[in-house]
């Protein structure tokens, strides 16, 4: 487990100090891509998930801290990861803390010598752009199954 501080803020990678409530309550009631998700999944995903990051204002290894960020990937750490549930509180957007949780997770963490990284994005293509994410250039080689 890893984390990094910067101007009175944290990032984590302890699935310990993630506060479910938080997470549940962005991806069921604010998110697009997670509308209307149980706690159950939420849980579930965050456990069965490789890496988890969690940003707080304050540390929550110091003590009080309030969870304002997340991002999370399955992956195996080598040749593949997949990016998902990014998200920072609507209150802290601007002030570059996605940028900084971007830059960590891509940069900083164990994901960072992944060969391929992939997401999905209806409108955060300039962030993802940043950080060297770019539109499949194969998109036909790719297959997806719904349920």
């Amino acid at each position: 487990m890893s984390s990094w501080e910067k101007a009175g803020f944290t990032i984590s990678t302890d699935k310990r100090y993630l506060d479910i409530n938080v997470i549940h309550h962005f991806l069921s009631v604010e998110s697009y891509w997670a509308k209307g998700i149980s706690m159950e999944k939420v849980k579930k995903s965050i456990e069965k998930s490789s890496i988890c990051f969690g940003m707080y204002e304050g540390n929550p290894a110091k003590g009080e801290a309030k969870q304002i960020g997340f991002v999370r990937a399955v992956t195996d750490f080598v040749r593949f990861a997949w990016i998902m549930d990014v998200f920072v509180l609507p209150e802290y957007r601007g002030r570059g803390l996605s940028k900084w949780m971007m830059e960590t997770m891509v940069e900083e963490s164990e994901l960072k010598d992944v060969r391929k990284m992939m997401l999905c994005t209806y409108d955060a293509h300039g962030l993802y752009e940043q950080y060297g994410f770019q539109a499949i250039d194969d998109p036909e080689i790719f297959m997806e199954r719904k349920i």
